[in-house]
């Protein structure tokens, strides 16, 4: 067997995991209790508006593709995992929107050259495993003139450390895959999409996480329904010492970035990326 076809096969096996990955657990608690307003935050940032065409990459359950339709925005939710999509389907439908969900891969999106005057992605493509690969497809799907626009969590923000943390636990990356919070760095984005796009704004927040009264009701949380956590936690079952050091870690961690009295108050950055299509 050649080299591209063993890579090939490496890298559906790759796309595989990463599906039933984001299947476990219970993502779509995750966005629409923990961090719902933030696909509303990207869809304001974007100037969605009436009639426009947008696509929303690693779209999940919905979190910004929902907003974009509620805005009047004509929106397709383009996600690898059907479980997401379909959970996002129900809950469109519960507020009163409709959308096109489609089942596709980031690094090599189902649709046509520029297609969507926006294309947006919250905390979503950061995930994909071959940045630059999704980064040329985000552009490439963009109409010139268009507006792509991303949230990621930085490598130093709450959700950074957390997946720091969790590393050594996990098993070795394959060849090539990049940690997802490097989008979460200006000079990452800036070199991913290069003179592409045009007037780039960057900016980093924070969004205000106190849905837990202390740092193992968050753990827990998390390990319940946070997909990665999740395959970590699977991936140790044989090894409960393993186990039990990772949920002191997760613990301390949450710990560390409490700004609470009397229950847990977290501040979880995020940098927030805007920028035009060129010609």
């Amino acid at each position: 067997m050649s080299a591209a076809p063993e890579q090939a096969e490496a890298d559906r096996a790759l796309k595989a995991r990463h599906r039933a990955m984001w299947a476990m657990g219970n993502y779509p608690a995750v966005a629409e209790q923990v961090i719902p307003e933030l696909g509303a935050l990207l869809v304001k940032a974007s100037r969605v508006g009436l009639g426009d065409r947008v696509l929303d990459v690693g779209a999940g359950s919905g979190n910004a593709a929902i907003p974009a339709a509620l805005a009047g925005a004509k929106v397709v939710a383009c996600d690898l995992t059907p479980d997401l999509l379909e959970h996002g389907r129900r809950h469109a439908a519960s507020q009163g929107t409709e959308l096109e969900w489609r089942e596709g891969d980031a690094e090599a999106l189902p649709f046509a050259d520029d297609e969507f005057d926006t294309v947006l992605s919250c905390v979503g493509v950061m995930f994909a495993p071959h940045h630059q690969a999704s980064a040329d497809e985000l552009v490439r799907v963009c109409r010139s003139g268009g507006t792509i626009a991303l949230l990621s969590w930085t490598p130093e923000g709450f959700i950074g450390e957390m997946f720091a943390a969790m590393k050594p636990y996990a098993p070795v990356p394959p060849p090539g895959a990049q940690p997802p919070p490097l989008w979460g760095r200006e000079d990452h984005v800036r070199e991913l999409l290069g003179d592409r796009v045009k007037d780039a704004t960057f900016t980093r927040h924070e969004v205000i996480v106190d849905r837990f009264a202390s740092p193992e009701e968050f753990r827990d949380y998390f390990k319940a329904n946070y997909g990665p956590t999740v395959a970590i936690y699977r991936g140790l079952a044989e090894d409960p010492a393993r186990a039990a050091e990772l949920d002191l870690d997760l613990a301390e961690l949450a710990r560390r970035h409490n700004r609470g009295r009397d229950r847990l108050v977290m501040g979880w950055e995020y940098l927030l990326f805007t920028g035009e299509k060129g010609e």
